[in-house]
């Protein structure tokens, strides 16, 4: 059984009080659209903390809670049309916070846990062509083969985690903590005939102190067939297996 199966079989049997930390993430994106001014999203970021230890997660925060007085920090004009996507491929009136969607399959309510483990759990049997990242002098050096071709790679750059005291919004006066905090979405390419994409992304040189994450999806908001996670250079070595490479 591969490591990071085993570490999201202990999640799934722990989801309630906590998650057991698994040598490697499930190749499974989790993304989490959030904000600084939501009331109802702390507890949302607190389970993403949690899913960390077995999947790919991703720290969205949205603009629609900003007002001209204040703003969240990390709120991103990307991200909002990113979550508008997701809006209309799943059929919903609006965008809403918090939203978790996995693998660009399903969304639901940030908060729930359960659905949370149920829905990381099935992704994780269909995942294909895991990409392979390792830090390169430039920037970041992506192999994925046997994807589809077609299916666009995409890159995000994450703060690996971050607290802030909130001045503003709902949450006022709150210390609030995120983990996978996104600071940047990008097309990284297209996956060509023949399903093997290699490809060398030059990222500025802070980035090597971020988390990368890439992964393949149909279209702006389709189905994602899997992701993988580089941690910061200055972590060290890490495993290569499922969705965390070296």
């Amino acid at each position: 059984m591969k490591r990071w199966r085993a570490g999201l079989l202990a999640m799934l049997a722990a989801m309630a009080p906590g998650v057991a930390v698994g040598a490697d993430r499930a190749p499974v994106l989790v993304e989490l659209f959030t904000s600084e001014g939501c009331s109802t999203c702390p507890p949302a970021d607190k389970l993403l903390e949690k899913l960390d230890a077995a999947a790919v997660v991703l720290s969205e925060h949205v603009t629609y809670w900003d007002s001209k007085d204040w703003r969240d920090r990390y709120s991103l004009a990307e991200i909002t049309s990113w979550q508008m996507g997701y809006a209309g491929r799943f059929g919903l009136d609006s965008t809403y916070t918090p939203e978790m969607v996995v693998n660009g399959e399903v969304e639901f309510n940030g908060s729930n846990a359960k659905r949370a483990a149920d829905e990381i759990a099935k992704a994780s049997d269909r995942v294909k062509a895991v990409p392979r990242l390792s830090w390169a002098d430039r920037g970041v050096q992506i192999q994925i083969d046997g994807a589809r071709a077609g299916d666009r790679v995409y890159l995000a750059l994450a703060d690996d985690s971050a607290s802030a005291k909130v001045t503003g919004g709902e949450n006022k006066g709150q210390e609030l903590h995120y983990v996978a905090v996104c600071r940047e979405l990008r097309r990284a390419g297209k996956v060509p005939p023949g399903g093997a994409y290699y490809e060398l992304i030059q990222l500025p040189a802070k980035a090597r102190a971020q988390r990368v994450i890439v992964w393949t999806q149909t279209g702006d908001s389709g189905k994602v067939a899997s992701a993988a996670l580089l941690l910061p250079a200055e972590s060290g070595p890490s495993a290569a297996a499922g969705g965390q490479s070296n």
